[in-house]
């Protein structure tokens, strides 16, 4: 045989015997990124409730805040402004009302997709003179 020479013909694997743990990595693979595409997903999720209650807050904070601005003009067109300011946020107006010179508006967001059937996220929020 001369140093150039391939050597004896390599032998395919012949199955004489299964391995037991032949696969075994893959399986855990799958789960593996299974569980990660999972956790990915209601990461997700959570983070739209949250941003759903988060667009709630701010709907209210600024549909108070339009609401408290016409308060010298009358319950009726306080509240009108204030309900003008959650469509523009596609928010939804539930309660509304001035005491004294306060506007105290209620709002609700549903959050997308399957979440919204968990209800929808709401927050209050109360504007006025800061001097009085």
């Amino acid at each position: 045989m001369s140093p150039l020479s391939p050597g004896p013909a390599a032998s395919p694997r012949e199955p004489t015997s299964r391995d037991p743990d032949a696969g075994f990595a893959v399986v855990w693979s799958a789960v593996a990124c299974a569980l990660v595409v999972t956790l990915a997903t209601l990461v997700a999720w959570l983070g739209a409730a949250a941003i759903s209650r988060h667009r709630a807050e701010a709907a209210a904070d600024l549909a108070a805040l339009a609401a408290a601005a016409h308060a010298v003009s009358g319950d009726e067109r306080a509240c009108a402004r204030a309900r003008w300011v959650t469509d523009q946020m596609k928010a939804r107006l539930t309660s509304c009302n001035l005491q004294d010179w306060d506007a105290r508006v209620m709002v609700a967001v549903a959050p997308p997709g399957w979440l919204a059937g968990f209800g929808e996220a709401n927050a209050k929020a109360i504007a006025g003179p800061a001097e009085r």
